[in-house]
């Protein structure tokens, strides 16, 4: 069992890091210091936003330490003066320098949400469901100054469901990147690092807005795919006479009409049926500009869309 008077400075950000927090906290680690990014403004008010990690941190009691640049001397020397046994990571943010990684006396571990060295980078969630892969998991690593590149220590795989959102994905990572977090701290005297194979290494690049929109030439599969992998950020859509209308499911359809990629093939009896590269799909749910989410049935009641317009 893990020595839990292991001293932790834990580093995160976003949603997918407050699982692992809150597990530490709960199984009794001592952790002296909460990293996350500066508090910002969002939305159209602007209002001051802190981080996930920030406000489940502030609920635990937990100091919090929120530098503008991690690289600063200021930030070194702060994370230096805890003497911490581990940095424990998870999509904090900010890229640490070597001098911040040979701080820890254990080492700084990772929480990366893929099976390594497939899909190092920013979204290995998100690609992971565009690219239709059957099983995806959890990581566990030994940092160092590559993009994901340092020894494994733990992996937990899980099947990626047929028709689960990359959302929905994310979620379930977050929870097995705590139970990861433990078992790696749990057994580290008896863990043997293992170090990855580049050669099988893909990568996972920040997305885009621009990445959503739909090619309705591709197959049925590949479509449903980037919706999925899409939803909920950056979303997919796609151009109704110029008009953006963003689509968040939908369904294939056994008969094909063989017409042009996009034509809009049906638009009644709550069903808005779209030709794509190999099949016709109904169009599930859409998210008109500017309005909200709605049931496809709910939006033909309040829009008029003509059949065989070609969407782009």
């Amino acid at each position: 069992m893990a020595d839990k008077n292991y001293k932790i400075i834990y580093m995160g950000t976003p949603g997918f890091a407050v699982p692992p927090l809150e597990t530490l906290s709960e199984k009794g680690f001592d952790i002296v210091l909460v990293v996350t990014q500066p508090d910002k403004r969002q939305g159209r008010g602007k209002k001051i936003v802190s981080s996930p990690v920030k406000n489940t941190a502030a609920k635990l009691g937990l100091e919090i330490f929120q530098p503008e640049k991690i690289k600063s001397d200021e930030a070194f020397e702060k994370l230096k003066s805890y003497d911490p046994d581990f940095l424990i990571v998870a999509a904090y943010g900010q890229i640490l320098s070597k001098k911040i990684l040979d701080i820890p006396k254990f080492g700084a571990i990772n929480i990366h949400a893929s099976i390594l060295p497939y899909y190092r980078g920013a979204s290995p969630i998100q690609h992971a469901v565009l690219n239709m892969e059957k099983e995806t998991g959890i990581t566990t690593m030994l940092m160092d100054e590559g993009l994901d590149t340092g020894d494994i220590l733990e992996v937990i795989k899980t099947e990626i469901g047929k028709k689960e959102t990359a959302g929905e994905l994310h979620d379930r990572l977050s929870y097995l990147g705590a139970k990861a977090i433990i078992n790696t701290l749990d057994n580290f005297s008896a863990i043997t690092p293992r170090s990855q194979d580049d050669s099988k290494a893909t990568y996972a690049p920040l997305l885009k807005k621009e990445n959503g929109h739909i090619d309705w030439s591709q197959a049925g599969d590949e479509i449903d795919a980037r919706i999925r992998a899409f939803n909920p950020w950056p979303g997919t859509f796609t151009l109704y006479n110029g008009e953006r209308l963003k689509i968040y499911s939908i369904e294939k359809i056994s008969d094909f009409s063989g017409k042009k990629p996009g034509t809009i093939v049906k638009a009644e009896d709550n069903q808005l049926i779209v030709a794509a590269g190999d099949c016709d799909v109904n169009l599930l749910e859409v998210q008109p500009a500017g309005k909200k989410v709605i049931k496809t049935k709910d939006f033909l009641r309040g829009y008029k869309i003509e059949q065989e317009t070609v969407l782009t």
